[in-house]
């Protein structure tokens, strides 16, 4: 099994910066595809960011694509998510998921979500 430990949520304001992180437990965290989903609301869970186990392949939404990063440290088991030019939209509870990158094609994995709030 794998844990995902979540921090870095918080209050923003619009323009401004977060950066989310989180950490896997296990001894094989390279070998997991990460992402980055939000749930807004009202609305239904939407996919935000994805990189793969090695960092190689990066996947954005288009809601994120040139104001979101995601990265990742094999080292220190640790997948990032850095928000630039904050939107009041982006307001949601933010999830950090994984996948075994050759054994599933789902998120097996979930972390406990943490609230971004973005002030209008």
């Amino acid at each position: 099994q794998v844990q995902l430990v979540e921090s870095g949520g918080g209050l923003g304001q619009a323009g401004g910066s977060l950066r989310l992180s989180c950490v896997a437990s296990g001894r094989t965290f390279s070998s997991y595809t990460m992402g980055w989903f939000r749930q807004a609301p009202g609305k239904e869970r939407e996919f935000v960011a994805a990189i793969s186990g090695s960092g190689s392949n990066i996947t954005y939404d288009n809601s994120a694509k040139g104001r979101f990063t995601i990265s990742r440290d094999n080292a220190r088991n640790t997948v990032y998510l850095q928000m630039n030019s904050l939107k009041p939209e982006d307001t949601a509870v933010y999830y950090c998921a994984a996948r075994p990158e050759y054994q599933s094609s789902t998120y097996d994995y979930w972390g406990q979500g943490t609230q971004v709030t973005v002030s209008s």
